[in-house]
């Protein structure tokens, strides 16, 4: 039998697929090419905007209309299917977040031919919407033992779920529920198995990755010894870095982090470990103390600044990126001005920009004094103009640079090419083969195509 997999949002939405997948090649399905010739579709959804929502909506109707042409199974899962229960007639199976513990079971009715009709999990419930749909409503979410991607070197690795900061304009709280730490124990467990499998670098991920918190069972020096304690981010990380050892295993990364609970401790430890790559995402979101306070962000602009000053003169090669959110209602032209400003003294590698959308349910829905779209859409130019400037002026100045990079495949512009990541989160290319994916290689940085690096490859002699 066969399976396809089309994936939205987060990094966490891809390794939750990843996992996914997992199963089912351990039980002997195979992926197919295209949705066109699948058995069994899945759909993992996001939730944080509505034109995500639209767009997967748009696809279940495309699937709906070649149903009509063969059968197949069409299942939808993630943060949409969470908050909507998705009730289009051409889904035949809804799985909520925690319900994919029971995915298995789901398969194997698949393999012997029997309805999807009957809710297995404890908790869960039939809604009936459009023939045999269930949304599992168990809060507490499970973690996979192994998320990766099939053939891929870089593994993301979710070490926490949910969110306890309750942004004003963010759902996901309300899909993802509450902050849930992942056992420690079962974290080095995965790095030894990714590990196994030839993974070089590993990216940590949570919705607010570094509010990490566990309570109970601590793995001892090495992963040998347990004892029962608390543990927090920077103590993770430290675990983290020391299972490494005798791993294939070179680069960390870590994503999301929350500017109000990035320790300088968590600073200290990147810092001395040269495992932890020279990049961070810090997700900003806004210029504004108005507007920051409006958002429920829990810090200030200065706040952010006096972090961003901490973590340049620890690390000053380390490279920046940020999330900005322009048009929240209230926004005037002078809370532009300040996030300009704070774009200006930060100067961001690359930023992730987008405009309000307001989400039913959370606390900025009905907030007054909303932007019109002409105006969001004018601020969000003159942002992202100004982002450009500033990732074209960083890259130049690292032309003529000698960089370590992980070579991840074959270029798409240029099958004689292969493309890398610098640990500054920067891309390069350069001539070589496919035998050398998945291996790091020291290249100098010569020119630019676009944001991406024309690089040649170092003799180890140079």
């Amino acid at each position: 039998m066969t399976y396809f997999f089309e994936t939205y949002g987060c990094q966490m939405n891809n390794a939750e697929s990843a996992a996914l997948d997992l199963v089912l090649r351990d039980r002997g399905w195979k992926s197919a090419g295209t949705g066109a010739e699948a058995d069994l579709i899945l759909i993992n959804t996001c939730a944080v905007r509505a034109t995500a929502e639209r767009r997967v909506l748009g696809r279940i109707a495309l699937y709906g209309a070649l149903k009509k042409k063969r059968p197949f199974t069409l299942v939808v899962t993630g943060c949409m299917a969470q908050r909507l229960g998705i009730n289009e007639r051409a889904v035949d199976y809804v799985m909520g977040i925690a319900a994919r513990r029971d995915f298995p079971r789901l398969l194997e009715r698949l393999e012997r031919g029997l309805p999807l009709r009957e809710p297995w999990a404890e908790g869960a419930r039939d809604t009936s919407v459009s023939g045999d749909t269930f949304v599992s409503h168990e809060e507490q979410p499970v973690f996979a033992p192994l998320h990766l991607e099939e053939g891929q070197f870089r593994a993301f690795l979710p070490i926490m779920r949910g969110c306890n900061n309750f942004c004003s304009y963010c759902i996901v709280p309300f899909v993802r529920g509450r902050e849930v730490s992942r056992d420690p124990a079962s974290i080095l467990a995965e790095i030894r198995l990714l590990g196994e499998r030839g993974v070089r670098e590993i990216t940590l991920l949570g919705q607010s990755v570094n509010s990490y918190r566990w309570e109970g069972e601590v793995p001892g020096p090495g992963g040998r010894a347990a004892f029962t304690g608390r543990l927090d981010f920077p103590d993770l990380l430290e675990l983290c870095a020391e299972a490494l050892e005798g791993t294939p295993i070179r680069w960390i990364r870590f994503l999301s982090s929350h500017p109000k609970d990035l320790s300088s401790r968590v600073i200290r430890v990147m810092a001395g470990n040269r495992r932890f790559c020279r990049h961070l995402h810090l997700c900003v979101q806004h210029g504004s103390n108005a507007v920051l306070a409006a958002m429920n962000r829990r810090y200030t602009r200065e706040r952010y600044l006096e972090l961003v000053a901490e973590i340049r003169e620890a690390m000053p090669e380390i490279s920046l990126s940020t999330d900005i959110l322009i048009g929240f209602p209230g926004e005037t032209e002078a809370d532009l001005e300040l996030t300009a400003d704070l774009m200006e003294q930060v100067k961001f590698l690359y930023a992730y920009m987008y405009h309000f959308n307001p989400r039913e349910g959370t606390a900025a829905f009905d907030l007054p004094n909303r932007i019109s779209g002409e105006v969001k859409g004018k601020r969000l130019s003159r942002i992202i103009e100004l982002q450009r400037r500033h990732t074209l002026e960083l890259l130049q100045d690292r032309i003529g640079s000698r960089e370590r990079v992980l070579i991840e495949g074959i270029s798409r512009r240029n099958a004689d090419e292969l493309i890398s990541r610098t640990e500054r989160d920067e891309m390069a290319v350069f001539p070589g083969t496919p035998s050398m994916i998945g291996s790091f290689a020291e290249v100098s940085l010569l020119s630019l195509r676009g944001n991406t690096f024309l690089a040649r490859r170092n003799n180890p002699a140079e």
